[in-house]
């Protein structure tokens, strides 16, 4: 059986990021059943039309990693009721054409499926999955659903090292079930 590949998108650069520490975890429930990897993206310049012909090579290399990708997974924090502005660069950027002035050819990530997932403070990302969702929906992706949200334990906070409980443990399983279920 060939397996799946999942790129995974972490929404914040921090090292001890919360969300990468449920990425992390998620690739080990994915561990055998799919080829996981995480898009570095950190270097992708601000989209400016300026530089969008020809793209800058971290432009292209993020689209090559997407578009081999048969799905994405994005873990990220909620900023401000909305996702980051690293992420909605990097879709920006995903949703541009690849030549200039053809808006035919389909782009890296249209028609991509796209598993959300943010762990935060007490509303649990819902604003910024909602957010998200309706952006990557614009842009042609399709957004599986139910997309999940995950409240930070109390300690966490203050010691950077999230621990998960046996509650959000299961429905990442049932999430990464389901989400595999549909690839």
């Amino acid at each position: 059986m060939n397996m799946k590949k999942i790129l995974f998108v972490v929404g914040s650069t921090r090292r001890q990021s919360f969300n990468r520490q449920v990425a992390d975890y998620v690739c080990e429930l994915l561990q055998s059943r799919a080829e996981v990897s995480c898009l570095d993206y950190a270097d992708v310049p601000f989209v400016n039309q300026d530089i969008e012909f020809p793209a800058p090579e971290s432009v292209i290399r993020v689209r090559e990693a997407v578009k081999a990708a048969d799905a994405l997974w994005v873990f990220t924090p909620e900023y401000n009721y909305s996702y980051p502005g690293l992420v909605k660069n990097l879709f920006d950027w995903l949703s541009r054409p690849l030549t200039a002035g053809d808006y035919e050819t389909p782009t890296p990530i249209r028609e991509k499926r796209v598993a959300l997932t943010g762990i935060g403070g007490a509303g649990k990302t819902s604003k910024c999955r909602e957010k998200l969702a309706e952006l990557l929906t614009f842009i042609g992706a399709e957004v599986a659903e139910p997309s999940l949200g995950l409240r930070v334990d109390m300690a966490a906070w203050g010691t950077n090292q999230l621990t998960l409980d046996e509650e959000q443990k299961a429905q990442l399983a049932e999430q990464a079930d389901s989400f595999l279920g549909l690839l």
